[in-house]
């Protein structure tokens, strides 16, 4: 079984899941029976456009030969990468209005009786969640596929999906213990170092087709301390790009990258703080 896309698939369908339940707790508490009807519309049509990337990816990496195929493979690796990040970022942005816009975008729909909208609303949010998901499928799962491996991918990802569904139901009853909050936080730092593992894996892929420089390589060796192809090293070497022979570029674009990430999150940060002031003061003259 991949671990990694029993995770990608359990933190994406958890999120998609929260979309589509935001909007039908706001359409049943509306008692709008004919904008729940466009609530599943918009889910399929949601489904069907991910499937698309899906079967696009699939078809595009099908259709290119030998080292075309390598470097829009390492492309993709990369791809996944930054859209993990991407996502962290903006999750940290918009995930604590994401239930206040869904709920504005609802009743604007409704108020100018546009079911259409709704649909095209959690289409959209479904698309997005889902498309991500197939780039970052096709980014992780392309070794394990060569390899003969399709049935421990389908069945990473249905076991994702299924802990998913459990993880809504859990964080739905409001525990103190397992919160929405807690569960963004603790997702977060570990699809960062997900996105970690993904880049080196595409520096990996880069250097093998020449396109990099390796530098002296190994800088080190620390297989004898801590192995990277079983045990606690193969969890490290697969969800945060832990190598025990790695090249000096690897190295380089390891701390390269972190340095990236901290810079990204501190602007977020510094983003969002004066947003929330205003946001305290909104609530203080409406109060």
């Amino acid at each position: 079984m991949n671990e990694q896309v029993l995770f990608i698939v359990w933190r994406e369908s958890v999120e998609a899941i929260l979309v589509v339940g935001i909007a039908y707790a706001w359409l049943k508490q509306s008692q709008a029976r004919m904008g729940l009807r466009y609530l599943w519309l918009g889910v399929l049509g949601g489904l069907l456009l991910a499937g698309l990337m899906g079967v696009g990816l699939m078809s595009a990496g099908s259709f290119l030969q030998g080292q075309a195929q390598e470097v829009f493979q390492a492309a993709m690796v990369l791809i996944a990468c930054v859209l993990i990040v991407q996502m962290v970022v903006w999750m940290r942005t918009h995930g604590r209005t994401l239930k206040a816009e869904m709920h504005q975008g609802l009743a604007t729909s409704m108020a100018e009786s546009r079911y259409w909208g709704i649909a095209l609303l959690v289409a959209i949010a479904v698309a997005r969640e889902g498309s991500e998901t197939m780039v970052f499928l096709y980014g992780m799962g392309m070794v394990q596929l060569q390899a003969g491996g399709i049935t421990g991918f389908v069945l990473s990802a249905l076991v994702g999906f299924g802990l998913a569904l459990v993880t809504f139901w859990v964080l739905q009853m409001g525990t103190r213990i397992f919160s929405w909050k807690l569960f963004f936080r603790i997702t977060e730092v570990l699809l960062l170092f997900l996105a970690a593992s993904l880049f080196v894996s595409g520096l990996e892929r880069l250097l093998g087709l020449g396109v990099l420089p390796a530098g002296p390589d190994p800088l080190w060796d620390t297989s004898a301390l801590l192995d990277d192809g079983s045990g606690i090293g193969g969890i490290l070497a697969a969800f945060a790009g832990y190598r025990a022979w790695p090249p000096f570029t690897v190295v380089a674009g390891y701390a390269a990258y972190w340095l990236v990430v901290v810079g990204l999150l501190r602007w977020q940060r510094q983003r969002a703080a004066p947003a929330s002031s205003g946001s305290h003061r909104v609530s203080a003259e409406q109060a």
